[in-house]
């Protein structure tokens, strides 16, 4: 298993979105895999990666959470929670996403 997290400079959340994934995979007793990140610099990158904003979490390199629509822009990603719209998701979205 492979987990990266895409993002851009200017994104407050690339951080957290690693210590909520770091978390998750501890819930899920798999807290050995190894995340890894991946910041994109030009434009041209994202646009050869699946990335939907930053932060995009990749599982063996597919989106996490699918249905956002790739982008070629570096621009930050919302998340539907519980709460409302935020930038990122819960350990708990991060955990059932997992799951299935």
């Amino acid at each position: 298993m492979s987990i990266q997290i895409l993002h851009i400079e200017a994104c407050p959340n690339w951080v957290e979105a690693g210590d909520r994934v770091q978390e998750a995979m501890r819930l899920l007793g798999s807290d050995d895999v190894e995340i890894t990140f991946r910041q994109l610099t030009p434009t041209k990158d994202a646009m050869h990666v699946p990335f939907a904003g930053s932060p995009t979490i990749l599982l063996d390199g597919e989106d996490l959470f699918p249905g956002a629509e790739p982008i070629p822009e570096l621009a930050c990603r919302v998340y539907a929670t519980p709460t409302g719209l935020a930038g990122l998701p819960t350990v708990e979205q991060i955990v059932e996403a997992m799951k299935s």
